[in-house]
């Protein structure tokens, strides 16, 4: 228990420097990073399914778009408690996860930028389709050869 209180809170037994101690945010105790880490996962979790459920009113393509993107930053936001800012910022654009990262990141901006600046409420839809997509993709590169699975899954199902 003691070595997955380690690797969570981001103390590994090599040595770090200062700055990286303190952007590491590794002040925190075990017990605040998780309960940060749940508030903010269940607020994602929240606001995605206010926003789904906002989608069925009088142009509630806005409120949807707003509340889907702000779920998912919350969601990705909870995991910088349990890992901290600077190793979650490493590990999202390690090779594995660059394009998914860069697709995720592009799609909420890109949701935000279509629904205010653009008025376009088809092409908010899409990216917030994209911004689910991406995600999952990057949630599942965390997981142990879960992608492989996917992949052959899908495959396997297109012959």
């Amino acid at each position: 228990m003691e070595k997955l209180r380690r690797v969570l809170s981001g103390q590994d037994d090599e040595e770090q420097g200062l700055t990286v101690q303190v952007l590491d945010a590794s002040t925190l105790s075990f017990g605040t990073r998780v309960k940060w880490f749940a508030i903010c996962f269940i607020a994602g979790i929240a606001c995605s399914i206010l926003g789904t459920a906002l989608l069925w009113l009088p142009k509630g393509i806005k409120l949807f778009a707003v509340f889907y993107t702000l779920g998912n930053i919350a969601a990705l936001a909870s995991t910088c408690f349990l890992m901290g800012p600077l190793k979650q910022l490493k590990a999202m654009f390690e090779p594995t996860r660059l394009i998914a990262t860069v697709v995720m990141l592009l799609s909420l901006i890109l949701t935000l930028c279509a629904v205010f600046w653009w008025g376009k409420k088809g092409l908010a839809l899409l990216f917030c389709i994209l911004q689910f997509l991406a995600m999952t993709w990057y949630s599942l590169s965390y997981i142990p050869f879960a992608r492989d699975a996917v992949i052959k899954c899908f495959s396997s199902c297109l012959e």
